[in-house]
């Protein structure tokens, strides 16, 4: 036995919720380890000495160099592109992701902002907070193409949510060969049916990580690829956006609107054009974040706890 927890929660969880609550789902998911959760960077190098699985936003080069036994790094996001995996790797250290967990919050965003803008729900705000009775137009998903970059768990569950509506869908990934739940999946890199997808949708979704395939993805090409009359919703990260090509798509009506959970740079600075473009919607980076997150995400962490103990393959891996 060691003198301190084998499991350490670090003082940044997700969303800026309180880290307590984690740690919380942990113990009650892992009552035979010892569950420490750290409030304060002099915490975080007292307590990471002993354990072997810690878990956080990332992990700090300096407070890795203090973590003796440590074997996992179990990350609380889906993305890892922040974390100093190199580094990681370079200690002989697992890291995993929080896939999976963000499937149905964001998805359910997604599709609510898509939803919002076809019903055209900005028109009723304004003309409520004016206490204007005056009718509008609208129109309807159904029959609608939808793409959605990115087929994995959050992308799938996008696709789920979505057979309801009679649509179209279509699915952009990496892999074709891994197929998907979409009515046709298209290669990222295959340029012409990735032209030709774009051509006819109506709504597209970026739920990816950040990769090379990835970065600037949607660039002023995309954009006049895309029907002016299409939507934009980015749940991904904000830098498979060009922002700059956005902005321009957006104030020349080569774009209906778009919805950013994400943006590049983010956060958004507070003088930036997007905040005042009417045909715009920003939410903070929280598409993720419901009561049920940190649930969710102790799962995932105590199932890889108790297949560390018992020398099983862990999940999620993703260095």
């Amino acid at each position: 036995m060691t003198d301190g927890p084998d499991v350490l929660v670090l003082r940044t969880g997700a969303h800026g919720e309180p880290v307590a609550e984690y740690g919380a789902a942990l113990r009650e998911r892992l009552p035979d380890h010892e569950v420490a959760v750290a409030h304060t960077p002099g915490e975080e190098r007292e307590l990471i000495a002993d354990a072997r699985v810690v878990t956080g936003r990332s992990l700090d080069e300096a407070l890795l160099q203090q973590a003796d036994a440590i074997e996992v790094f179990a990350c609380c996001y889906a993305g890892t592109d922040h974390v100093p995996t190199d580094a990681l790797a370079e200690a002989g250290v697992t890291v995993t992701n929080a896939a999976g967990v963000h499937g149905p919050n964001v998805a359910e965003q997604a599709i609510a902002a898509i939803l919002a803008a076809v019903r055209r729900f900005e028109v009723g705000q304004r003309r409520q907070r004016r206490h204007e009775w005056r009718h509008y137009g609208a129109d309807e998903l159904y029959g609608d193409t939808v793409t959605v970059v990115g087929l994995g768990a959050i992308g799938t569950a996008v696709v789920e949510r979505l057979e309801g509506f009679g649509v179209q869908t279509i699915g952009v990934r990496a892999h074709t060969e891994k197929g998907g739940p979409t009515d046709d999946v298209v290669g990222i890199d295959d340029e012409a049916a990735l032209e030709d997808a774009l051509a006819r949708t109506d709504h597209l979704v970026l739920a990816c990580p950040l990769t090379e395939s990835t970065e600037g993805l949607v660039d002023r090409e995309t954009l006049l690829t895309l029907p002016s009359s299409a939507f934009l919703a980015n749940v991904a990260r904000g830098a498979v956006v060009d922002t700059d090509d956005l902005l321009w798509a957006l104030r020349s009506n080569r774009l209906r609107g778009a919805y950013l959970d994400v943006t590049d740079p983010e956060p958004l600075p507070a003088d930036h054009p997007l905040w005042d473009l009417e045909s715009v919607r920003i939410t903070p980076h929280n598409a993720g974040f419901t009561p049920a997150y940190y649930d969710r995400l102790a799962d995932i962490v105590a199932e890889n706890v108790r297949r560390l103990d018992a020398g099983e393959p862990l999940e999620n891996v993703v260095a």
